[in-house]
This record gives C-alpha cells, structure tokens and sequence, in this order.
C-alpha cells in the first residue's frame, strides 16, 4: 500500500470541498480520479501529495525513498534555466547523482532533446508541460499523483504521457491521474474514484465505471 486514505474531509473556511473519503493505492496500478469540475478532485489530489491538510481523517503514505512525484496545473519549471539545467536542478534537490547523458534520455523520450540547452521560458505550454512531465519520471519516483497532465498537449505529446504512465505503472509505481478524458482513458486504468456532491460516488473497477454517471 503506496497511500491509504481514511474518511479524509476538507473545509476552505466554512466550506465543505470533500467528505468521508476512503481509498486505497497500491504499487503498480493506475487510478483514475474522476469527477465533475470543482468536486474537489484537485484538492484531493493534494492531500495525497502532503501539499494540503485534511480537516479530518487520516491520510497515510509509504512511498520510501523514492517519494511522491506531483504534476499540477503550475509546471515547476524554472524560466531561466535550460530543460537540461531544469532537469539537473530537480534531481539535485532529491540527491540524485543524474549524469548528462541520462538527462538527454530523459528528454528525447518526451522529444525535446534538440531543445536541451534552450531557455525554458521559450517554450510553449506544451513543451513546458512535457518537460514538467520528464522532471517527475526522472526521478522514478513511488507513488505519481498527476492533475490533468494533459493539459496544452497534442495529440503525439498525449501519446507520450501514455507511454510514460504505462512504463511508470510496470516498474510498479502507484499512479493517481485526474484525467480530462476518462472516457478515453479508462482502458489505461486499473481502478476509478469519482466525487460527487463532495463524497465518494464510485470506487472501484475501472472496468466498472459509467463516466456518464459522474461527469
């Protein structure tokens, strides 16, 4: 069990967000959090990534060593620095010895290799995005926790983040992905949890969920 949450809330002031939430992620499995817009699915996303505190509840996370990786909607990316010095950067502050060429694999498999030494400010959203992407799986880390990473991405740039979801997933990472087309990528997923009306709608099966009950 990669992170366990039990009956987690959430209150902003004196508003409600999320209620009674209970889930599990283990290693090697996709979970698709599903929801319309402002169920709370970017909040909750949070509290697994320890960026945000339950109101109540219990949240519990045994990543190792390896951490939590998080994609949310701000890149995390420097403007200033190169891709491959925004890649140095990050596996640095986790105390990774990352070797150049290491850091070019990790940009040609999201292809922006030929922009390695290119200011990141120049990018476009979606160049920013995938580099954002390559800062995370570098890092390989435990359990990934992704808000909507396909956000400005073409469809080859969407093509790319299955892939590295799906390789995530095989060296047994536990995945949490808010997707803005669960329909499409409920074949990618293993489970589903979907928020309605600030609670639990459905957990379960991926191939047991109906997105037309939700969303």
């Amino acid at each position: 069990m990669l992170c366990k949450l039990d009956k987690v809330a959430k209150f902003y002031g004196t508003k409600l967000i999320i209620k009674d939430v209970t889930c599990t992620v283990e290693a090697g499995t996709v979970t698709i959090l599903a929801g319309p817009n402002g169920a709370g699915k970017s909040t909750l996303l949070k509290i697994m990534a320890g960026l945000a505190r339950p109101s109540a509840g219990a949240v519990e996370c045994n990543a190792g060593d390896a951490g939590v990786g998080y994609v949310g909607h701000q890149t995390f990316i420097y403007p200033d620095l190169s891709a491959m010095e925004n890649l140095s950067f990050w596996s640095s502050v986790h105390d990774l010895n990352i070797g150049e060429n290491e850091l070019l694999e990790a940009l040609e498999r999201v292809e922006l290799k030929r922009f390695a030494f290119e200011r990141a400010g120049t990018f476009s959203r979606g160049m920013a995005q995938r580099l954002n992407l390559a800062r995370v799986f570098l890092l390989n880390p435990s359990l990934i926790l992704l808000d909507e990473p396909g956000t400005g991405l073409d469809v080859r740039s969407m093509s790319i983040l299955h892939n590295e979801i799906a390789t995530a997933r095989e060296r047994g990472a536990g995945l949490v992905w808010i997707s803005h087309s669960v329909a499409a990528d409920l074949v990618r997923a293993d489970n589903v949890l979907a928020i309605r009306d600030k609670r639990v709608d459905y957990y379960g099966p991926a191939s047991g969920y109906t997105p037309e009950a939700v969303c």
